[in-house]
């Protein structure tokens, strides 16, 4: 019964230890999701989203294959410097605010691809659309201390995406019949994640 007692005892370890994940949680201070867009064909237009936040589960705190990723922004807090900008794309035309606040990637999961490199797949819902996305990630430099003992690790992710597939409709153009904005819209995640 003694040696029984043990062996469950092992096992339950064992277990433990096979199915323990690292939980992290996103600095938003330290974070940022980024865009960059054609205008009238001549020039770019960049912005970023200034509130979001997110969390990884990863197999231990240095190894983040088949690690997952979840994320939210807040689509209230697009910030192109120009207040005026800014209200046009939180409206119909553009990102439906009021109705759709939020934009999410979920289910996601890294998967290694290279030294330092990942590939990031997931489902990206903007505003009544959720499509599958994949993101090039490069870790920045593995995982770190900071000054007050806390365990980091920083992630740039970039991928593109065509707007008119998340119903991103709007469509002037020039009198040349060139896009006033863009389809093809380039985005740039830096994370920095904190151990739990």
């Amino acid at each position: 019964m003694k040696n029984l007692l043990s062996l469950l005892t092992s096992l339950v370890l064992v277990c433990n230890i096979a199915f323990a994940q690292t939980k992290w949680t996103v600095d938003p201070a330290h974070t940022n999701a980024r865009f960059e867009i054609k205008h009238l064909g001549i020039a770019f237009v960049d912005g970023q989203f200034t509130k979001l936040e997110g969390q990884v589960d990863s197999k231990d705190s240095v190894n983040f294959d088949n690690a997952t990723v979840n994320f939210d922004i807040d689509v209230n807090s697009i910030d192109t410097r120009i207040e005026a900008r800014d209200n046009h794309l939180k409206s119909d035309d553009f990102f439906s605010a009021e109705k759709f606040p939020k934009m999410s990637l979920k289910n996601a999961t890294l998967k290694k691809a290279g030294k330092g490199k990942f590939k990031l797949t997931g489902d990206l819902t903007i505003k009544d659309v959720t499509k599958p996305v994949t993101f090039n990630v490069t870790q920045n430099n593995g995982t770190i201390i900071d000054p007050w003992g806390k365990t980091r690790a920083g992630f740039t992710a970039t991928t593109s995406i065509n707007r008119f597939d998340y119903n991103i409709k709007y469509a002037d153009k020039t009198p040349a019949g060139i896009d006033a904005v863009a389809p093809e819209v380039a985005i740039t995640v830096n994370v920095e994640l904190v151990k739990n």
